[in-house]
Parts: structure tokens; sequence; C-alpha cells
């Protein structure tokens, strides 16, 4: 668990907003915590707490203190809660909290989580219609005629049509909206989105004494990285769709060594949470290797290989290695 974070923006209100995050590990901490910085002049009162499944087991205190952050959290945001231990460790507490809380927003989980979503109108612990029926969507299938294809490509594209459509279609169909924005911006989750992301659920659902911050100002929609691409700490975005954004050190002349590519996790690049891939490229450069870190969106890092370290149905590379866990 990273440390509460509160607003200390001049003129902020005594009301405090308390936003709690389970996730499954600390790749978005560091994120995280820019982004509270950033909103701090924006959202008076914010209180940002951030828990990571992974820690509990390890660390009783850290699970003692995020179910404790769940009984008096106004806004709660669960994501990638699959495994059962982490599940089993703080159902009871969310269920304890779902209908007290301003909203409750579980993406990316088992279904039990999943079932716990409240924003509004919108929850999905009942039938919901065509609502639910957008959600399954999203799921796609793994196979067409025996041929893999790339589901995530497939998810995110629908993802991003949703909100657009939905904007227009009042009722129960705009908090759906606010849910796949968040997902939207979770999934491109740089420091940048996660404030967006804060900033707009604290817009919508603030409720009761905390009323006042429904006048937010609306956040930019979310910034798109590509799906597919290339990392390199040389780059001064961080990362590129387009291969010669590497560096060109090392790519010239008689090649001494060999070329590895790496793949990478596209979640950790985005969230700067990246040190640990700087330093596997600065190794393997400092051995004279061609490096090509590269990354796709999710766990499926065909797209990546396909792209990268493919030409003509012929490997570009004399290695792989994976970094994705």
């Amino acid at each position: 668990m990273k440390p509460k974070h509160t607003s200390a923006a001049e003129g902020a209100t005594k009301t405090p907003i308390r936003v709690v995050l389970l996730t499954l590990d600390n790749h978005v901490s560091a994120a995280l915590d820019s982004a509270f910085v950033r909103l701090r002049p924006v959202i008076p009162g914010l209180q940002l707490s951030i828990h990571a499944a992974a820690d509990w087991e390890a660390r009783p205190d850290r699970l003692a203190a995020c179910r404790e952050d769940i009984a008096h959290g106004d806004i709660i945001i669960a994501t990638m809660m699959f495994m059962e231990p982490h599940i089993a460790a703080v159902i009871d507490a969310l269920e304890a909290r779902r209908d007290d809380c301003d909203a409750m927003i579980c993406c990316m989980s088992a279904g039990e989580v999943m079932r716990l979503t409240r924003m509004g109108r919108f929850s999905m612990d009942g039938e919901q219609g065509g609502a639910l029926s957008l959600l399954k969507r999203l799921r796609g299938k793994s196979s067409t005629g025996g041929k893999p294809r790339n589901v995530g490509a497939q998810q995110l594209s629908v993802l991003r049509r949703l909100p657009r459509i939905l904007r227009f279609i009042p009722g129960t169909a705009q908090d759906l909206r606010i849910y796949f924005l968040t997902l939207q911006y979770w999934l491109a989750g740089s420091e940048e989105n996660l404030a967006r992301m804060i900033q707009l659920v604290v817009r919508r659902y603030a409720t009761g004494p905390r009323a006042s911050l429904r006048q937010l100002p609306e956040p930019g929609a979310p910034i798109d990285y590509p799906e597919v691409g290339v990392y390199h700490p040389a780059i001064d975005t961080g990362i590129s769709a387009d291969l010669d954004a590497l560096p060109k050190a090392g790519l010239t002349g008689e090649r001494k060594s060999g070329a590895v590519g790496l793949l990478l996790m596209r979640s950790y690049a985005l969230a700067g949470n990246s040190r640990h891939y700087d330093a596997v490229i600065q190794a393997l450069e400092d051995r004279g290797l061609r490096v090509i870190p590269a990354f796709a969106s999710g766990l499926d890092a065909r797209p990546a290989v396909q792209r990268f370290f493919m030409e003509d149905g012929k490997p570009v590379v004399d290695a792989v290695v994976s970094l994705t866990g």
C-alpha cells in the first residue's frame, strides 16, 4: 500500500473525497502518485489510497489498512482482482461498503467482484438488458474458423467506440459510458490518463457533502497510445509505433553481435514503471547487441513479434527474451 495522499490545495474544502483503488500489483503506483500531485489544485479535499493485492499475503498490515480504507471510501475502484486469495481477503469488505459509498467501480476482475459495480443507476448485480449485452461484446472469441485472431485488438476497438455511441443515449447508458471511459483511462494508464480517470469519477459520482465536486471541469478524453509498438528510454515519449524511433546506435556498420527482441508489458511502460526494462536494455546494448524492445496490448504478444521480430516470414532477431512475467 502506498501512503495516503491528501490534497493541500489553497482554499480547499474541509470535506474530503476519499478515492480507494485496489489492483493486483504496484505497477501503476508511481503514475498514481504523480496523478495525485497533478490533481491537488483541481480537486480540493482529495484523498487517494492505493492498495496492491500482491502485498497482502506477506504484509497482513497492508491488508488491514486496505479493508479500513474500503470501509470509509467514497469512490472505490477495483481492478484485476481475479485470484481467489485476493478476492477472499476483501470481498466481504467490498460487499459491506457497496451500497453506502458514492460509487463502486469493478472491472477486469472475477465475476463475484464485477457484480459489485454500482455507478449511479447502473449496476451489475442483476439483469441490465442492453447494458450487459454491450459488456459481453468485449469478450470476443479466441478463434475464427480454427485460426487465432487478435482478440485484444478487437475488444479495444469496441471499447473506444462505445462511449461515443452511448453519449447520445439518456439514462443508465450515461453511467455505462463512464464505466467504459474508466476502462479506457486505466488500460492506457499513463499519469495523465489516471488523473483524468479520477477526475471523471469524482465529478460524476460525488454525493452528499461532496456534491459540490460535481462542478469540476470535465476532464479530457482518454489519450490514445499505440497498442503495438516499441519502447526505449531514449524515445522522448517513451513509446512509439515506429521501429525507426529506436536509437540508431549499433544499427549501422558490421554487426559484431546478434539482435535481441525484448517483449515488454505496455502497461508498465505507460505508467513509467520501466527502470527494470531500462536496465536490461542497457546491459544488452553494452554488449554490442541490437535491442528491439516491443510490446502489445494485453498478454498476447504475437502482434509485436510479427511486426518487429519478423520480416517476410523470417526472424530478424537471434533471440527473444520475454519480460512480461
